[in-house]
């Protein structure tokens, strides 16, 4: 049996935001490229700021409700408050398993229709899509009030071979 080729890759975009506002607006930038059918996955150190950003994907897509860490619920929906997909908010640093545990969110089902971000997903969605916008966020550990954080925009797949990742800088 071959391997399966290996997803591919649209180049890294590298970004530094310096403040939790600014992670919000690279948030809402982000929301103007999602479209239904779209993963999302965050990765980065506790406090980095998934859920900042995961907050302004929610403001730009225009959905319901206040986006919060679902830590002890794993997954929230967040329906559009207009024509737009709604936002699947999903925390999988509980989760121990790949995707037999992730199975029962039925997010393969929920997929086609809405936005999935998942937060500490690695090793537990890939198998959801090839086609997938990770992204990664890198923050000073230890003890410091540093709010400079670095993050690496990669698009995988054919979905995102074509997209203009550089309006996130913008």
């Amino acid at each position: 049996m071959e391997a399966p080729a290996a997803p591919h890759n649209a180049g890294d975009l590298q970004l530094t935001v310096t403040a939790p506002d600014q992670m919000r607006e690279l948030g809402r930038r982000l929301a103007k490229l999602l479209r239904a059918g779209d993963l999302v996955m965050l990765s980065g150190e506790l406090g980095a700021g998934k859920t900042t950003l995961t907050r302004g994907l929610g403001e730009g897509m225009g959905v319901r409700g206040a986006v919060t860490s679902p830590t002890f619920v794993i997954a929230r929906v967040h329906p559009s408050l207009g024509e737009g997909p709604p936002l699947v908010h999903v925390d999988a640093y509980r989760l121990s398993g790949g995707l037999d545990e992730m199975e029962d969110l039925d997010l393969d089902v929920s997929l086609p229709d809405s936005v999935i971000v998942v937060e500490w997903g690695e090793g537990k969605v890939e198998e959801l899509t090839e086609e997938r916008l990770q992204v990664v966020i890198h923050r000073a550990v230890g003890d410091t009030t540093d709010e400079v954080r670095h993050v690496t925009v990669t698009g995988l797949g054919e979905r995102w071979s074509t997209a203009d990742l550089s309006v996130l800088s913008a």
